[in-house]
């Protein structure tokens, strides 16, 4: 199953209905409501899904986006906040997007697991590696460094997005969904590069899902901290959508597949038709080059 994130084209639209249709008219059966899909566009999208034009492969958190939000906001709330007021948040937007998930009768609600709340790395390694200093000893230094850190104040973060997952799950597995785990770009988010067996054995539901995001993978295996085929393949058993895109090195993503430098041939014998194929496009990316980007992947992934 293919399907287009409505990222983008909803800053483009009031009327959710026309919104869908614009995906429609592109040749897509399936539309994703992103994290930046607005309160006033959801009695459009509720009469485009009850007409049969078009069905909703996936929403993510946070959809709705809260009252008086008016851009896109995922990490808004984080599910691993340090404090309560946020994470009771946090819960109560997540429940809203799952059951407007099963309102529109889509399986799958993908969300972003939390963060440790420690100094931004990210940024910082990226410049290095586009100045070329990714073999040098003070970008190695740096990356000790940050997964020293983590490592020492992850436990926390993670059993605060556990148990907030926890409390989720009964209605979750209620409305037969599933919550999509996304791995992230960032080096402070969770779940770590390392720590993806681990949240898979403490929330053993099947109702929990991996969730791969081609151009957050990527990123990391450009900063050095994963091979993005190996990574792709140990998730295999849990793994259940994608968001594709691509990425001009070292960290620009939502580009047009076959424009940056995701192997997406490498990717293809862990691609089966039962994902969900989500392409997830900047706002700014022209018909054309949208469409040669589907026709890239279909190409290697194949038509379904």
């Amino acid at each position: 199953m293919y399907s287009l994130s409505t990222c983008w084209n909803s800053h483009r639209h009031t009327d959710g209905r026309a919104m869908l249709r614009e995906i429609r008219d592109l040749g897509f059966e399936y539309a994703e409501l992103s994290h930046g899909t607005r309160i006033s566009l959801l009695p459009g999208v509720l009469d485009a899904v009850a007409a049969g034009e078009m069905k909703i492969s996936s929403l993510h958190n946070f959809c709705p986006l809260p009252i008086g939000v008016n851009y896109s906001a995922p990490n808004l709330y984080r599910l691993s906040a340090e404090r309560p007021a946020e994470r009771e948040n946090a819960l109560r937007y997540t429940r809203k997007t799952i059951e407007m998930a099963a309102r529109l009768k889509a399986p799958v609600v993908v969300l972003h697991y939390g963060a440790i709340e420690m100094k931004d790395y990210t940024d910082k390694l990226l410049e290095m590696v586009a100045r070329g200093e990714k073999e040098t000893p003070k970008y190695q230094k740096l990356c000790e460094e940050i997964i020293k850190k983590r490592e020492n104040l992850k436990e926390h973060y993670i059993e605060r997005s556990n148990e907030l997952i926890r409390r989720l799950l009964p209605e979750v597995e209620n409305f037969g969904l599933k919550l999509g785990i996304e791995n992230r770009e960032a080096l402070e988010e969770l779940p770590l590069e390392t720590d993806y067996a681990f949240l898979f054995k403490e929330l053993s539901s099947p109702a929990i899902v991996y969730w791969h995001d081609t151009g957050h993978a990527q990123i990391k295996e450009n900063l050095g901290f994963i091979h993005h085929a190996m990574h792709l393949e140990s998730q295999r058993e849990r793994l259940f959508g994608f968001h594709v895109h691509d990425v001009q090195f070292p960290g620009r993503d939502h580009c047009a597949p076959g424009t940056g430098n995701v192997d997406f041939a490498a990717l293809a014998p862990l691609v089966k038709p039962g994902h969900i194929k989500v392409f997830e496009f900047g706002p700014s990316m022209p018909v054309e080059l949208l469409r040669q980007g589907v026709e890239h992947v279909q190409r290697l992934w194949g038509a379904e």
